[in-house]
């Protein structure tokens, strides 16, 4: 991968498992790459270990991350199955039970280390010449005008480049470099992840219990092991992040109703803050935003990286369309495009899963039985119930050409 130009038709600030996926989405087509991170991706890790950041892939993006060439090195690396899902309320009780099989599908989706995404699909930019990784990088300066953009780097590295994709997570410096507002709120809510091993094995089934501090997720590991992921109120989270491993043992095993037996070990525990936040703008004159960047979610459905595989899918489609009738992929005109794909649905994800958040965190009686009836309905409403399956599979008819079902014959970049 050669450094001598300085000149890049694209330049991706943040080579995470979006920005990385954004890039595969790109190669192949006469354009030169550059995806700028602080930190390369870990290249191994100890036998058996299993990272506390996991993420439940959909179909849509399992099929995105097949058709760029990345998913039989994650495969290698480890990926684990999930065919069912129990779903419970803790005040009401009333729950909903899905299962792959009855829409005829092998499962619902993967639980994947966030590592082992990112590592698959580094190793691919890695092989391919158009591409350059700059990592680990530091940027300096971003300008953005509509004749181009230019990253400083800390080195005094000038580059250029007719389009700049902020991949760049919640914090993003290319949307505040273009100014661009954000809407949302704080859940004074810290979501406390680690792994365990429950006395019997988990069925390749994904648990959640929706307790009134926040919900607890169960998401199965193929050896046996489970990931957690507790949404807690503040309070409720510092204490059980102080708590020794028996004590916070004796609280899991409350929460979750010993639905898989006693807990036998676990491991250690982080936490990050919880929030929803959604961009204003997707896109201005020589920019774009996809995944954090653009929006964050509440973790209780498991959708923020899919969501961020889809932005990257339709971008890649949008960018496409714009090489092919011989236009600016930089412009305005090209990058609304996107924008059009993907706000709309990113933004009505968003409000579902913060009405989701809302109406399982409230006591208030009539709120609980209301809440508890649409679960019962649900479950008994086979069609409805297939619905939400289709929805959370990805199986829809419109989704980006990476992620649809009708294109499996489709050449796979490698």
């Amino acid at each position: 991968m050669s450094q001598e130009s300085t000149q890049f038709d694209i330049i991706i600030l943040g080579g995470g498992m979006v920005g990385a996926a954004l890039a595969c989405a790109c190669r192949g087509r006469g354009w030169r790459i550059a995806v700028l991170d602080g930190a390369p991706p870990a290249r191994d890790w100890p036998a058996g270990e299993v990272d506390l950041r996991v993420s439940a892939l959909s179909r849509a993006s399992q099929r995105i991350l097949e058709r760029l060439g990345a998913w039989p090195r994650m495969v290698e690396l480890g990926v684990s199955v999930y065919r069912e899902m129990h779903v419970w309320d803790a005040v009401g009780g009333a729950s909903i039970h899905f299962d792959s099989a009855e829409l005829g599908e092998p499962d619902l989706g993967h639980i994947v280390e966030n590592r082992v995404t990112r590592l698959a699909l580094w190793e691919l930019l890695e092989a391919a010449d158009e591409v350059t990784l700059l990592c680990p990088t530091q940027v300096e300066v971003l300008s953005i005008s509509e004749a181009g953009a230019r990253v400083v780097l800390a080195d005094g590295t000038e580059l250029d480049a007719k389009l700049v994709v902020g991949a760049d997570g919640r914090d993003s410096l290319v949307r505040t470099v273009l100014g661009i507002a954000t809407g949302g709120w704080g859940y004074d809510q810290r979501a406390i992840v680690c792994n365990l091993e429950p006395a019997h094995w988990h069925r390749e089934t994904a648990w959640q219990r929706f307790l009134p501090t926040g919900p607890l997720a169960f998401l199965p590991l193929a050896d046996g092991r489970c990931s957690i992921v507790w949404s807690a109120d503040e309070g409720r989270a510092e204490e059980l992040l102080a708590m020794d491993d028996a004590a916070f043992i004796t609280e899991l095993e409350r929460a979750f109703q010993e639905r898989l037996g006693p807990i036998l070990s676990v491991g250690p525990r982080a936490a990050f803050p919880l929030q929803m936040q959604y961009a204003k703008s997707y896109v201005r004159p020589r920019a774009a935003l996809v995944g954090d960047a653009a929006h964050a979610i509440h973790p209780l459905a498991g959708q923020g990286v899919n969501l961020g595989f889809l932005d990257i899918a339709a971008l890649s489609d949008a960018l496409e369309h714009a090489r092919s009738h011989k236009r600016d992929i930089g412009g305005l005109a090209t990058l609304r495009r996107y924008e059009r794909a993907r706000r709309g649905d990113n933004l009505l994800m968003l409000t579902a899963m913060d009405a989701f958040k809302r109406a399982f965190g409230n006591r208030i009686p009539p709120l609980v039985a209301a809440r508890n009836l649409g679960l019962l309905t649900a479950d008994q409403l086979g069609p409805l119930k297939k619905a939400f399956m289709r929805q959370a599979l990805g199986l829809g008819e419109e989704l980006p050409s990476l992620a649809r079902a009708d294109t499996v014959g489709a050449d796979t970049k490698t």
